[in-house]
């Protein structure tokens, strides 16, 4: 299923792509199923099968006027209320008891020295996905559009660890996300290796429910730090836990969705998706 997911995924994602590059256009349903080689009839299904929307619709969870709309309704007391906005059980992701345990100092300078660092890769409903942990819980999690690359860059982030090919409960639970069952989740525990400020960023884009989303500002406002939203933006591009760790949630002030990490059009997608959830209960 999941496996069908990321072929899904991968139509859809072209399909997005189309539509970002012809919208002063206003591309047609058979325009855009043309463009994905499928017939209008199965786009149409397609599409309202993996979002639950029409591609239309869609587009509207994706564009400025929505993303200025959750700011304005939300970005001042994004966090006060992430408690009480989204769906129950299944549909928030701050239900879950996510901690957070930075690697000690030494660790970080040491570059994860004797770490041993497990890994697999999954599909999701966003594509290939390399995840990796440690003893303590996941401490990396990526889109993969080239498996290899991927690899490398893990390797990377922990230059002085050694690396095994196994999937482990830590991996396990953290995949478990794309099912969109959540509720049946054990604690997802995360091992990360990051300056204090950094984890400071990355606790805070844990505290944005699904479907909301905040700015750079908003995200330096929380931390105390309401000068900083250049370093924020770096911290934020740093983050090594895709989706998990959400900062495809953070967008330009001007309501524009801006630039992703793992690409423009993945993290589109993750935010149409994530409305979609939201306004189908």
């Amino acid at each position: 299923m999941v496996k069908q997911h990321n072929v899904q995924y991968d139509r859809i994602a072209e399909a997005i792509m189309y539509i970002k590059e012809n919208f002063k256009d206003q591309p047609s349903l058979e325009d855009i199923a043309e463009k994905v080689h499928v017939s209008p009839f199965y786009f149409q299904r397609l599409f309202k099968d993996w979002v639950g929307l029409s591609p239309k619709k869609f587009l509207q969870f994706t564009s400025v006027e929505y993303a200025k709309e959750i700011l304005k309704d939300q970005e001042a007391t994004l966090f006060d209320v992430a408690y009480k906005t989204g769906l129950s059980g299944t549909g928030r992701l701050h239900d879950l008891f996510i901690k957070i345990e930075g690697m000690t100092p030494g660790e970080y300078k040491k570059g994860a020295q004797n770490l041993e660092i497990k890994y697999s890769y999954a599909h999701s409903l966003f594509g290939k996905i390399l995840v990796a942990s440690t003893s303590k819980g996941v401490c990396y999690m990526s889109f993969v559009d080239n498996q290899e690359q991927a690899f490398e860059e893990l390797k990377l982030n922990f230059p002085n660890a050694s690396f095994k090919s196994v999937i482990d409960h830590f991996q396990q639970n953290a995949l478990s996300l794309f099912t969109n069952d959540w509720s049946k989740l054990e604690q997802i525990k995360l091992h990360l290796k990051g300056t204090d400020f950094q984890l400071k960023v990355w606790n805070a884009l844990l505290k944005i429910p699904q479907g909301g989303l905040i700015t750079y500002g908003g995200i330096a406002k929380y931390i105390d730090k309401p000068k900083a939203s250049r370093a924020v933006g770096t911290a934020i591009g740093n983050n090594p836990i895709a989706f998990l760790i959400p900062c495809h949630r953070v967008i330009q002030a001007t309501g524009n969705l801006g630039q992703y990490h793992w690409g423009s059009v993945r993290k589109t997608a993750m935010i149409g998706w994530e409305a979609a959830q939201i306004h189908q209960n």
